[in-house]
């Protein structure tokens, strides 16, 4: 009966553990989502959708406002994942530099992503239906890239950490970016037939 009592109170404590767990990711998820939404509608304000060449020192200042905002969200995104994996020192060794090979990858391809929102905001008001289907055609170019970059990276991945650690990994790395790309959507106009 001892030993009964003892297992159910164990597992009662890992069950609390694991609940404790997930409500520490959830809030740093949330904290994560609010920051970005912040800075993200703060630099999509400072925008304006037209830029002349009189004020082409406006559009370059934007430009730098949203790559330190893009740097911002990044360290913001790996502390995050560094507080939720939770890594031995030996895995970190190994993870942390893969992380950072995927990361530039990753920013190279939504490179391609930003300047396609650019553009779309430069020509919101005189977009024709040939610019509508490029620019649809180049964000869906962008997301099948990105998918293509994370089957790429997860046997690499995996043989540095546990296949649990590496599906957390990529759970978390989706999250963050469906959270940041829902909130561009919030933020640009729709397209008006």
């Amino acid at each position: 009966m001892e030993i009964q009592a003892w297992a159910i109170n164990l597992s009662h404590m890992t069950y609390l553990h694991r609940k404790k767990e997930r409500t520490v990711l959830k809030k740093n998820l949330i904290a994560f989502g609010v920051t970005t939404v912040l800075i993200l509608s703060s630099s999509a304000r400072s925008q304006t959708p037209a830029q002349t060449p009189a004020n082409n020192s406006g559009q370059k200042s934007v430009d730098q406002d949203i790559d330190l905002m893009r740097k911002d969200i990044r360290s913001e995104k790996k502390q995050l994942i560094a507080a939720n994996l939770q890594l031995t020192d030996t895995e970190a060794t190994k993870f942390w530099p893969i992380y950072d090979q995927y990361t530039a990858e990753l920013v190279k391809i939504n490179d391609a992503k930003y300047a396609a929102i650019k553009e779309y905001a430069e020509n919101y008001d005189t977009l024709t239906d040939d610019k509508a289907i490029s620019l649809g055609r180049q964000i869906l170019g962008v997301d099948q890239a990105v998918a293509q970059l994370r089957l790429k990276y997860i046997p690499i991945v995996n043989k540095v950490i546990s296949g649990k650690k590496t599906a957390l990994f990529f759970q978390l790395d989706r999250r963050l970016v469906m959270m940041i790309d829902l909130q561009l959507a919030a933020d640009l106009p729709i397209v008006q037939p």
